[in-house]
């Protein structure tokens, strides 16, 4: 029942090229960080993610994206990240864009077994019609384009239908956990990190304190071991960045001048 690893890298060590990985994280807020530079240093390539964004240019899944070595993203958001539009426009990467809450659930959904589900985000648009461009030519025409979705109405109101998500690895960062694969997330460092470890077939989770089986309240517990199988404990917890940082100017005598 120990799932505790000796690092990072012996984490994900057996992640083959063209793995699908499911990663938490919104922003740069809950990544994986440790999990993420050790992939890039065992160079693996040809990878297909499934994260709510891809980092920024220098940070979080970013930083794998600028190596080349992810070839499709499944996002909702990549508003942050000038080499992902780069490489997106340029033909380099594929891009299947997904509404939010559509993303979160079709992991969800994944993680308990469900294979599809009906939601009324997206009907009436291309996420429901089809013709979104998953990857563009080098010529800057549509290589691949989204295929259309069967639409089915429910007491009166139309909805789309959606597969789920399942992938080979998901990797995941938690504030506490245990050698058993317990998780307890801090704050909105929750996110996607739950959704995502729920999604994939190996999971492995880096954490900022580990503490002894039997240490953590079942109350407090958000995401059961039943969805880990491997755990590292996190080089240095401190280090986090912020995406953003917006300051205003502080009044003289509120900085004691």
């Amino acid at each position: 029942m120990d799932k505790t690893r000796s690092s990072a890298a012996a984490a994900v060590g057996d992640i083959p090229n063209g793995a699908s990985i499911a990663v938490g994280g919104f922003g740069l807020c809950g990544i994986p960080d440790d999990l993420i530079h050790a992939l890039l240093d065992s160079g693996t390539t040809d990878l297909r993610v499934v994260s709510n964004n891809c980092g920024v240019d220098d940070g979080g899944l970013g930083i794998l994206l600028g190596a080349g070595r992810i070839t499709r993203m499944t996002s909702s958001y990549v508003g942050e990240n000038k080499e992902f539009a780069r490489r997106y426009l340029g033909g380099e990467l594929e891009v299947e864009l997904v509404p939010q809450g559509t993303l979160a659930e079709r992991l969800r959904a994944g993680g308990s077994g469900i294979p599809a589900f009906f939601t009324t985000a997206g009907v009436g648009t291309p996420v429901a019609e089809g013709g979104l461009p998953w990857r563009y030519a080098e010529d800057g025409s549509v290589a691949v384009a989204s295929p259309a979705r069967e639409t089915r109405v429910f007491n009166g109101v139309e909805h789309v239908l959606e597969e789920s998500v399942t992938t080979d690895f998901a990797l995941v960062r938690a504030a506490v956990g245990d050698a058993h694969g317990n998780l307890v997330f801090h704050s909105s460092a929750r996110n996607f990190n739950p959704l995502a470890a729920m999604a994939g077939r190996i999971t492995i989770a880096e954490v900022e304190r580990l503490v002894p089986v039997g240490t953590l309240d079942p109350d407090d517990v958000h995401l059961p071991g039943i969805f880990v199988q491997r755990v590292v404990t996190v080089a240095d917890a401190s280090r986090k960045r912020i995406e953003k940082r917006t300051t205003a100017p502080v009044a003289p005598n509120q900085a004691g001048i």
